[in-house]
């Protein structure tokens, strides 16, 4: 498991770059929300610890993983923000829906990095239980949404 080693939430400020000018775009699946809520905590209080002004961050909420694809690109549109984080969490089921979600809204932000001159920051929980969505969103292994933020400085200032 490639997180059972890592704490997602820990990161060095000192090779941070300044965010304080950035202006970020977060898009946030109201599927599974109590995942996506903590997922969502993460990434803003790791924006507003690097430095990045409440007042640019903006957030939009999505019914599910799939539409992120959607939000984000009318967030690219409509606002120009310097970076976005598509959150999501997709719990597998007892169908192949799970898989046809994972693959569709993953090929989709792919599409919006390569088409796009914003840098789009996937961070959508793809677990097969609610344990590990819970274990990835504030648990035992971190959070991945302060992940996806210093993802998202990083690669706006590239």
């Amino acid at each position: 498991m490639a997180t059972s080693n890592k704490n997602l939430s820990v990161y060095d400020k000192k090779t941070i770059p300044n965010a304080k000018a950035l202006r970020f775009g977060i898009v946030v699946s109201e599927w599974n929300s109590k995942i996506t809520e903590g997922l969502f905590k993460g990434a803003e209080s790791t924006l507003l610890d690097c430095g990045v002004k409440q007042d640019n961050i903006l957030r939009w909420d999505v019914p599910g993983s799939f539409e992120l694809t959607f939000g984000c690109k009318k967030m690219i549109q409509q606002n120009n923000p310097d970076a976005v984080i598509a959150i999501g969490s997709v719990i597998r089921g007892e169908t192949k829906h799970f898989d046809f979600v994972c693959s569709a809204t993953a090929q989709g932000i792919k599409d919006l990095n390569v088409n796009t001159d914003t840098p789009v920051i996937f961070c959508v929980l793809t677990d097969d239980n609610l344990q590990q969505a819970e274990d990835r969103s504030g648990g035992k292994y971190g959070n991945k949404g302060t992940e996806a933020a210093i993802a998202a400085i990083k690669m706006a200032l590239l």
